[in-house]
C-alpha cells in the first residue's frame, strides 16, 4: 500500500477536497490552547499545514514516504510516549487503517488533552462497494454509533459529534485513485443519487474528544 500511496501522494497534495472544508476548521477550533499536535495518516499533510499556521507545533505520521511526513510509521503503533502531544487527530484516513480500534486507542494514548477524529461516514454497502471498487486501499466506513463505541472504548469522553454532506468533483475522486472507464462506471452506479454530473457527495463525521479522567 506505501507504494500505491507514494504514487498518488501529489494528487492528494494539490486535492482542493483535502486542503479545505468546515470540518478541517473544527479540528483547528478543537485544538485553540494546544500547543503541541501529533496528524496521524497526514496524507497531503493538509491538517498539520492548518495547525501550524494556527501556532501549534506538530508532527505529523503517515506509513508512505512519498507524503514526506515528519515520521514513517502506521497509525495503529505509534512510535511516542504517553501523553507526548497536548493534541492528536486524524482526517479522512480512518477508513483505511487495517485496525481502526487499535488506532483509535493509539491516538487515545499519546494525547495528553484532546483528540479529534474525522472521516467518511457509512452511507450503505453500495457505497463501501462502490469505494472499494474506486479504491481497493478502502477498508470500512463508520456510522455514528461505531465511532462513539470506538472513541469511547479508546477512554476517550466525546464532546462534541458533527456531520456535514461534503461534495466534491467526481472525476477528481476517481482521478486520485486511477479508477477509470467500466469500473468508474460502475461506481457512478453504486453511488447512485449521491452523484450528480460531475459532483459526487459523501458524508463525513467529525468527533471531538478529551481524555478521560
Amino acid at each position: 500500500m506505501t507504494d500505491v500511496w507514494t504514487e498518488r501522494a501529489d494528487l492528494y497534495r494539490q486535492s482542493q477536497a483535502h486542503s479545505q472544508g468546515p470540518d478541517l476548521d473544527a479540528i483547528v477550533a478543537w485544538a485553540d490552547g494546544c500547543t503541541t499536535a501529533i496528524d496521524v495518516a497526514t496524507g497531503g499533510g493538509h491538517t498539520a499545514r492548518r495547525l501550524r499556521e494556527a501556532g501549534l507545533e506538530v508532527v505529523s505520521c503517515d506509513p508512505s514516504p512519498g507524503m514526506t511526513p515528519d515520521v514513517i510509521c502506521f497509525a495503529e503503533d505509534l512510535p511516542f510516549a504517553d501523553g507526548s502531544f497536548d493534541f492528536a487527530t486524524t482526517r479522512v484516513a480512518a477508513h483505511h487503517f487495517a485496525d481502526v480500534a487499535a488506532s483509535m486507542h493509539e491516538l487515545a494514548r499519546v494525547a495528553r488533552r484532546r483528540v479529534a477524529v474525522v472521516d467518511n461516514l457509512f452511507m450503505g454497502e453500495d457505497s463501501e462497494s462502490a469505494e472499494k471498487l474506486r479504491d481497493p486501499s478502502h477498508v470500512r466506513n463508520y456510522d455514528e454509533r461505531q465511532w462513539r463505541e470506538l472513541l469511547t472504548d479508546a477512554g476517550l469522553e466525546i464532546v462534541g459529534v458533527r456531520t456535514w454532506d461534503y461534495p466534491l468533483s467526481f472525476s477528481a475522486w476517481l482521478e486520485r485513485c486511477g479508477c477509470v472507464g467500466e469500473e468508474a462506471e460502475q461506481v457512478r452506479a453504486l453511488m447512485g443519487d449521491r452523484v450528480s454530473g460531475d459532483d459526487v457527495t459523501l458524508a463525513r463525521i467529525g468527533l471531538f474528544a478529551e481524555k478521560a479522567a
